[in-house]
């Protein structure tokens, strides 16, 4: 097998066409042209994406050419699959073998698979066209067959994740979403038109006055969580964004900002995307003196979420948005000025919420920001931690907290302002607000405050029947023990066993760690025991109080202003597709009691 000149990085799309200039009867060239053979998001290419090359290889026969990743390194991959009846239905068998290879394979992504055929010259112009039409429709059909089969396959040692090629030179994340909105807006009108009265299960009493869990009724792109198996990003879970999203150089949880990228495009960014996706984030982080002043005028010892939902809401001065809409831009266009509010959102939250940590507990002695580091670690720095290993844990906290599907407080918060076009910054502070009630994000200081509480009174060395103790202690007094239950999982949080993986690697010895497992180990039959709570299990704030208090960030009620931080990630990237897609004026329907006990003895009557 011989390669001249192979370069496919450039472009997902591609024409086989006759060279006639071509000097071997056994060379085909091939050249970029606008012709997406499976890629439904293929850009045209411009001149400089446009490559040129020529592959050696018997005539007739039907190569598969695929682009994978192995860990970090690249690599092609080329299958033979020698000899296939012309322009007849056999050509659908090697499709087959194709499947049986990426089904099998080790390998970790799919990035890119384009079919050609060789010795094409040696065929008649009309017969050349039929068979490139041919092979087109078969081949988008046999790959979403492929992909629908294969993206069932959950774990990342058995299957190959399909996801569309990332272009090494296409940086821009605003022009990746210009790409796919127009593809999401048709697939969105698309299902309202064909199945828009298909119904999605039936309301029930206990979820009108219950919170309307269990409820279906809300659009959320992002992420899904699953009662059993947890949250997934875009389709990805926690361990498997951990092994395919890029990381620091000298560190192996994933950076924020490829996090963001697949929130937002669905894809898994390179290594060179997240890096210019860092440097984007860094030059829109400065923050005005008037926010800073609209800060100072609280006092001190306000709460870290008041100070911080106050910053927010000064931060909406230069709202994009706000100008163009009263400028008169049309709806179409809504999303553009909502992305750049977003990213300025997300990029000026960490030095907003910095300076409110170093204000209230470090003598308003602020850091600015630096620059040269990642998103995770320039919070880190910008609080005051510059250990490795903090900096580390920053990065996955705020991934892992960055989303967990619509129905929460603050994201459908955010979603819900947002939908009467409520600027992001609007939005945003709104679900700040929802963020800092008990039941919410302040459940993670509760947790940190609570485990103190147990080493106050019983010392750090307590055993577990001692434990035992105080729990149902707790729970007697009319309280809950924080950091347990969910409203939908009903197993152990991934975020926390990812958190807890983290302890184990690098403060295992630590005795409040000690203290959490101890409880992971007490609390669940004790709350299964009680027979009141669906799920006894721990979720994300059962640990993370530990972990920032173990690397010198010890302040509590600080807590929730890093969850804070983190959201950003998710509610905006959301509100951004709210925007492109349209999304209409949440308005859902309310009723009394008495216009419930009305229809219930009508119901029952009949």
């Amino acid at each position: 097998m011989t390669f001249q000149g192979l370069e496919l990085e450039h472009s997902s799309c591609f024409k086989a066409y006759r060279d006639l200039s071509a000097r071997d009867p056994l060379t085909i060239s091939f050249k970029a042209k606008y012709f997406g053979l499976v890629s439904q998001n293929a850009k045209r290419p411009n001149s400089k994406d446009r490559s040129v090359f020529r592959i050696l290889y018997p005539r007739f026969s039907l190569v598969c050419l695929l682009r994978v990743v192995e860990g970090q390194n690249w690599k092609y991959c080329v299958i033979n699959l020698p000899q296939p009846a012309l322009f007849t239905n056999v050509i659908c068998s090697p499709f087959a073998v194709l499947y049986n290879f990426v089904h099998h394979t080790q390998t970790q992504q799919l990035y890119f698979i384009l079919f050609f055929l060789l010795d094409l010259h040696q065929a008649p112009d009309s017969l050349v066209f039929e068979f490139w039409i041919m092979v087109f429709f078969r081949s988008v059909s046999a790959f979403s067959r492929l992909r629908s089969r294969v993206g069932q396959q959950s774990s990342l040692s058995n299957s190959v994740r399909w996801l569309q090629m990332q272009s090494s030179t296409d940086m821009d994340l605003k022009s990746q979403l210009q790409e796919l909105i127009p593809e999401q807006q048709d697939r969105l009108k698309k299902l309202k038109s064909e199945h828009g009265k298909v119904q999605l299960g039936n309301i029930t009493v206990d979820m009108v006055i219950g919170g309307m869990r269990g409820m279906t009724g809300l659009l959320w792109e992002t992420s899904l969580l699953d009662a059993d198996e947890g949250i997934r990003f875009r389709g990805l879970t926690i361990p498997e964004c951990q092994k395919v999203l890029p990381a620091a150089p000298s560190g192996a949880e994933p950076l924020p900002e490829g996090l963001l990228w697949l929130l937002l495009t669905g894809k898994v960014p390179s290594k060179e995307q997240v890096e210019a996706l860092s440097k984007d984030l860094a030059s829109r982080a400065a923050v005005p003196d008037y926010v800073y002043n609209a800060i100072d005028a609280l006092p001190s010892t306000a709460h870290p979420m008041t100070q911080f939902a106050s910053g927010v809401m000064a931060l909406q001065v230069q709202s994009e948005f706000q100008k163009a809409y009263e400028s008169g831009i049309h709806k179409s266009k809504f999303w553009e000025p909502t992305y750049e509010d977003c990213l300025n959102l997300i990029a000026r939250v960490p030095v907003v919420a910095a300076y409110i940590y170093r204000r209230m507990y470090k003598n308003g002695d602020s850091i600015p920001s630096d620059k040269s580091l990642d998103y995770g670690a320039n919070f880190s720095h910008m609080l005051g931690f510059d250990d490795e290993k903090m900096k580390e844990l920053m990065r996955l906290y705020i991934t892992i907290h960055s989303d967990h599907e619509g129905g929460n407080v603050s994201a459908h918060t955010g979603h819900l302002v947002g939908s009467a076009l409520s600027d992001p910054y609007l939005s945003f502070a709104a679900a700040l607000n929802g963020l800092a009630g008990p039941l919410h994000g302040l459940a993670n200081q509760e947790v940190l405050l609570w485990i103190k509480s147990v080493v106050e009174e019983c010392g750090e060395n307590i055993s577990k029947e001692q434990l035992k103790e105080y729990v149902w202690k707790t729970l007697n007094s009319g309280k809950v023990v924080p950091g347990y239950g969910h409203g939908v999982l009903r197993k152990t949080d991934p975020r926390y066993v990812c958190q807890r993986e983290f302890a184990l690697k690098h403060l295992p010895d630590d005795p409040l760690f000690q203290l959490v497992s101890k409880l992971y180990e007490v609390v669940p039959p004790v709350l299964t025991e009680l027979g009141k709570v669906k799920n006894p299990w721990p979720n994300v704030d059962a640990h993370s109080g530990v972990l920032l208090n173990h690397y010198g960030l010890t302040e509590a009620r600080y807590y929730t202003v890093l969850f804070g931080v983190s959201r950003s990630l998710g509610i905006c990237s959301q509100l951004i597709w709210d925007r492109a897609l349209g999304l209409a004026l949440e308005r859902p329907k309310s009723v009394t009691m008495d216009w419930l006990e009305a229809h219930c003895k009508k119901a029952s009557s009949g």
